[in-house]
């Protein structure tokens, strides 16, 4: 999936400047920056929940061609790319299975609801999720980073090429957060998905994506590995306070560390620039 040169604007007034943005196939990019840097609308704009002011959206076919992906039909677009929100609603009196079977929406014809893959998505995508064994629970019984599974099994269960998340860590603890972030590697290494992630935790990004987007002020700033985007220089300069980053010998994974006025003492002495 391929934005180039989107600027993205709310009442008229540009937020985002002529962005540019690649999602690899069975990679994970993931997009990161201060509170207003854009990178929620930037996704959102992926999904064709916000239109830009300019710019070209772009999505692979077979034989190497792109088609645009602003001129799809809406069934035809939500069969290719799918995005799980910051926030949904908990849909009282619906079991798991049937918050799940909403994915398999763009798959079925307007009159009848024949899907004769729909089935075997469902189960797929409860599986691959880990919620099979909570199929007819009341979703409204669930926990937190159960229900977060449940939405992202939907997603799933719609059985597009691209998935989005929009900062799908919020709100849960740390356990659920990790189970969410491996799941989400899954995806990309084990079944191929291409995977564009909001994120505000700069280590959970250099944990699990292999490419790194960094937005600031409405522009990107940088674009690359995380070895090459989190970095000192460019982090301090995106979120206007010192960031110092260190690499963990042992398991290669960068740290990074915002430093107040009061742990400037304590920060570490290594970094990388």
């Amino acid at each position: 999936m391929l934005g180039t040169d989107l600027t993205l604007a709310y009442n008229g007034t540009p937020v985002v400047h002529g962005a540019d943005i690649a999602l690899a196939p069975g990679q994970i990019t993931a997009l990161v920056g201060p509170n207003g840097s854009g990178k929620s609308t930037l996704l959102r704009t992926l999904a064709r929940l916000h239109a830009p002011q300019s710019g070209r959206i772009e999505l692979p076919v077979d034989g190497g061609a792109t088609i645009d992906a602003l001129s799809l039909g809406h069934r035809e677009f939500a069969r290719r790319v799918t995005l799980l929100a910051q926030s949904r609603p908990t849909p009282a009196g619906l079991s798991v299975r049937e918050v799940v079977e909403f994915g398999r929406h763009p798959h079925r014809g307007r009159w009848t609801r024949g899907d004769v893959d729909g089935a075997a998505a469902i189960e797929h995508a409860m599986t691959v999720t880990g919620v099979a064994a909570l199929a007819e629970r009341p979703v409204d019984r669930l926990s937190g980073g159960q229900l977060q599974r449940v939405w992202l099994a939907s997603c799933l269960a719609q059985d597009t090429g691209v998935l989005l998340l929009d900062e799908p860590t919020t709100y849960l603890d740390l356990r659920y957060q990790v189970e969410l972030l491996d799941l989400i590697r899954d995806l990309a290494e084990v079944h191929g998905v291409t995977i564009g992630v909001v994120l505000h935790d700069l280590d959970q990004a250099a944990a699990i994506a292999d490419h790194i987007v960094l937005l600031a002020d409405g522009r990107v700033r940088a674009a690359g590995t995380p070895h090459q985007v989190l970095t000192t220089e460019l982090l301090s300069a995106a979120y206007g306070i010192r960031v110092d980053v260190q690499h963990d010998e042992h398991t290669g994974q960068l740290r990074t560390r915002a430093i107040g006025r009061h742990n400037a003492a304590r920060a570490p002495e290594r970094a990388v620039a």
